[in-house]
């Protein structure tokens, strides 16, 4: 019906020619095994080996987790992902409590190269990092509008942090596990997950990262 032809105070209903509804946000529904199979296979070229849903129960926080950053990296204080700059635990833990499930992803690679400060490696976690952060955008444009990401491993995305001046890229920054002061290793554990510590720079080890959902 053309609008020229509709008689005034007429009510015209057209008709719905898309059966594919638009995803809801805030759904509190547990994520298809459907979804997770394709965020997998997407990405499993990048080196992505598993994505598993876990109740957020499961995760370990623990103050000693800051220490060890504070202590042992030198990111500390010269990061905008990582401490000082990244929460403190009584913030960790106030978040954790507005969410429900979480996703782990397991990818592995080789890389010589992995404890030099060199291009290779600064490469290598750039695009982890994007990695993670392009799956999480997928599950915000799918409903999941309380999605997070928590990725491995200090920021690389410039070769020299800005940190304290002004971030380049705040949309992409995202903290690291550690730097939320999340016990990984315990985490793991809780989930029932072994994971070997890689002895030698020629060893394919594994990395994680973690997506807080719903």
């Amino acid at each position: 019906m053309k609008a020229s032809t509709m008689k005034k105070g007429e009510i015209v209903v057209f008709p719905d020619n898309c059966n594919k509804k638009a995803p809801s946000f805030r759904s509190n529904k547990r994520i298809s095994d459907q979804l997770l199979r394709s965020l997998l296979e997407r990405h499993r070229t990048y080196g992505l080996e598993k994505i598993i849903p876990f109740p957020i129960e499961k995760i370990d926080v623990a103050e000693w987790v800051h220490l060890k950053c504070q202590f042992g990296c030198s990111q500390y204080n010269t990061n905008w992902c990582c401490p000082p700059a990244s929460p403190d635990l009584e913030k960790v833990r106030a978040v954790l409590q507005e969410y429900s499930q979480a996703l782990l992803l397991i990818g592995s690679r080789q890389c010589k190269d992995f404890y030099l400060n060199n291009a290779k490696r600064r490469a290598e976690q750039v695009r982890s990092w994007k990695e993670v952060v392009g799956i999480e955008r997928q599950l915000f444009l799918q409903g999941y509008d309380k999605a997070i990401s928590l990725v491995s491993g200090s920021c690389a995305l410039c070769k020299k942090c800005t940190y304290p001046e002004t971030c380049r890229f705040p949309k992409e920054r995202r903290p690291p596990i550690e730097a939320f002061s999340i016990d990984l290793i315990g985490t793991l554990k809780n989930l029932g997950i072994s994971t070997p510590v890689a002895q030698n720079t020629d060893d394919t080890f594994n990395y994680y990262a973690i997506i807080l959902l719903e």
